[in-house]
């Protein structure tokens, strides 16, 4: 067999038409085959259509899919193709999906004693309704699995791929095992064997990797822009147009054709394959800021977190630092927000919301000891019965700033910052994973920090990223902090940047473009003169360069101890807003809105009076869109309402 890509799918939709039991359905903008469960034997062929030259399987090899696939049951295996000998029931070569599972499958007489090897890849989580694309590459006992481009999937077993495999009398099955159980119940679009190499490199340059082409059938392909004559469509097909509310979605190739109606701007969108265009709009633009609640709060607040329980409501978690008594809750009603239920915390610094599954959670970082001197850092579930959050797990942490939680591969982690233990700034924090079967999150991976305030996670592509606020190491606030990336089951360090007091991450998309903007606090350093003023020092926007692989520096804001920085959008406008809280003088100090304007950068566009300002929290609602400032100095925050035009 020469080295070009074999079409399995093409096979099945030659030029001139369709098999029976094939449908072509277009969803997120991109094409796949639906294959009907009740002729499995309609969706073959001989292999000797493939196989023209030579009746045997190549020893090395690649199998490229691109398909969507639905949820499928527990315990249940579906299908993508099997390569089955006509008399025998055995499967040759096939690939086949279980939930968070994909097996790979080849017989081989010599080695095997005449039974069937089967490659399992655990943790690959298919069944999401996203198109994905994966390639499988073989030689001799080493597989390898890469899905949408991300890092490969190493797999080295005892029985080696057959060098020597006939595929005479065979035939190519398309989704099923010559039977209806198991028939894939999914989207196929692409289905291309490529003998002799690792099609990884031919595949993964494209921009979208979900779907990454190699060779898919015509009637597959994107529809001319204009008719190229008058006859209809050769290839009926159909579409399934959906509407999206609520926040802005993602648009990409993937969600083409798609419709996305923004309630609090009323607005109509369509993607067109890379951003999303207005049908229908009533523009806004960002006039002025005036002041909507003051609320008054158990103590100094020492950060927020705003989030919406579904069917329930929006809440705003206070992290109040005085004990007793704790921190509050408060959920938005008619309009303002009202106090809902007190938690016992110890000088808290942060909350987390987050789910797993169908469960909700709250985790909250705590500075100081409890009254029995034990240091945890608690997080709370919600109880739909009671309607309130419980005690779910207490985790040991060390004078604990923030949590960060997340998800890789299926998998949801929580990361703590350990700000210092005692008096030493240079310690670990944590990284935990949940084991779902304990339903406990357990230590995963430890990484030194020092005096840390911040973890920021974010994806760009299939890669994720870790980032690290490190503020003080014993002697100087001049230290580097990290950004990490997650590779081969851990994170890795990937770059480290220069700050000065880091108390915040705050990563945020234009366009295309990725940024990632710090807040430094202040200057210090036991070892130099002192400045001027320790608090009156440049925090930097920085961007992502495809090209170099890293950030650099986009611009410098003259800030006054920053501590958090906010991105929201109004209308289509950016802004940052930076919360000052010290100039050196006096806590009453102006923070700052700063609004995109292109090429000029960010350009202050709003000053607005806060006292001791330790974070932002924007927010929609059906009334419109606003910010929460919370104060550190002072028992209240304040609720200020985007007025627009």
């Amino acid at each position: 067999t020469d080295l070009r890509p074999l079409d399995i799918l093409s096979e099945v939709a030659p030029a001139g038409g369709l098999a029976r039991g094939l449908r072509v359905f277009q969803v997120q903008g991109v094409r796949g085959f639906q294959l009907s469960p009740s002729r499995p034997r309609a969706l073959g062929f001989p292999a000797s259509r493939l196989f023209i030259h030579c009746d045997r399987f190549p020893e090395e090899f690649s199998i490229i899919v691109t398909l969507r696939a639905l949820r499928v049951p527990a315990k249940r295996n579906e299908y993508i193709f099997t390569l089955m000998v006509e008399e025998s029931p055995s499967v040759l070569v096939g690939l086949r999906y279980a939930p968070d599972k994909l097996h790979f499958l080849f017989w081989s007489q010599e080695r095997a004693g005449g039974w069937q090897t089967r490659v399992t890849f655990p943790n690959v989580s298919l069944s999401d309704n996203q198109w994905h694309t994966l390639i499988l590459a073989v030689s001799g006992q080493s597989f390898s699995l890469t899905v949408d481009c991300s890092v490969p999937k190493d797999v080295v077993v005892e029985t080696p791929f057959p060098a020597s495999l006939s595929v005479r009398r065979a035939s190519f099955y398309l989704g099923n095992r010559r039977r209806r159980k198991g028939v894939f119940t999914g989207l196929l679009r692409q289905l291309v064997l490529l003998p002799g190499a690792d099609a990884t490199p031919r595949i993964c340059h494209a921009v979208n990797f979900k779907v990454a082409a190699l060779s898919v059938p015509t009637v597959l392909q994107d529809v001319p822009a204009k008719p190229v004559s008058n006859d209809v469509l050769k290839y009926p097909y159909e579409t399934d147009m959906k509407v999206t509310l609520g926040a802005r979605p993602r648009c990409s190739k993937q969600q083409k054709a798609q419709f996305w109606f923004n309630a609090s701007r009323r607005g109509l969108y369509l993607c067109n394959g890379s951003a999303w265009v207005s049908m229908l709009e009533v523009k806004h633009r960002l006039d002025y800021v005036e002041e909507h609640q003051n609320l008054v709060t158990n103590s100094e607040t020492m950060g927020i977190e705003v989030f919406t329980i579904p069917k329930v409501g929006l809440f705003a978690a206070m992290a109040n630092r005085v004990t007793p008594p704790g921190s509050a809750i408060y959920r938005w009603t008619d309009g303002k927000f009202v106090h809902y239920q007190n938690i016992p915390t110890y000088q808290a610094q942060s909350w987390k919301y987050f789910t797993i599954g169908k469960k909700i959670f709250l985790a909250v970082a705590n500075f100081e000891q409890n009254e029995r001197g034990q240091e945890f850092s608690v997080i709370y579930k919600w109880s739909r019965r009671k309607a309130k959050f419980i005690t779910y797990q207490r985790i040991t942490t060390h004078s604990a700033r923030d949590w960060e939680a997340f998800v890789i591969e299926g998998e949801a982690f929580l990361a703590v910052v350990n700000h210092r233990e005692g008096n030493n700034h240079n310690i670990d924090s944590v990284i935990y994973r949940w084991n779902p079967r304990t339903g406990l999150f357990e230590a995963n991976q430890t990484i030194p920090t020092s005096g840390a305030y911040d973890w920021e996670f974010f994806t760009i592509g299939p890669y994720s990223f870790l980032a690290v606020a490190n503020t003080f190491n014993g002697t100087s606030t001049k230290i580097y902090s990290h950004i990490y990336i997650w590779l081969r089951g851990s994170f890795q360090l990937f770059q480290s940047i220069l700050t000065f007091g880091a108390a915040d991450w705050e990563v945020f998309h234009i366009g295309d473009r990725v940024f990632l903007a710090v807040a430094n606090s202040h200057s210090y350093d036991s070892g130099m003169p002192a400045p001027s003023n320790f608090y009156a020092i440049n925090s930097s926007i920085y961007e992502l360069n495809i090209t170099a692989q890293m950030f650099v520096k986009f611009q410098d804001l003259l800030t006054y101890s920053a501590l958090d920085w906010e991105f929201f959008s109004v209308g289509d406008d950016s802004f940052l807003v930076v919360a000052n809280s010290f100039d050196g003088f006096t806590f009453s100090v102006n923070s700052i809105i700063y609004r995109w304007q292109g090429y000029e950068g960010f350009v202050a566009a709003h000053h607005l009076p806060t006292v001791g300002c330790r974070d932002w929290e924007a927010f929609h609602t059906a009334e419109g869109s606003y910010l929460l400032y919370s104060s550190a100095k002072e028992p209240l925050s304040k609720v200020l309402k985007l007025k627009t035009t």
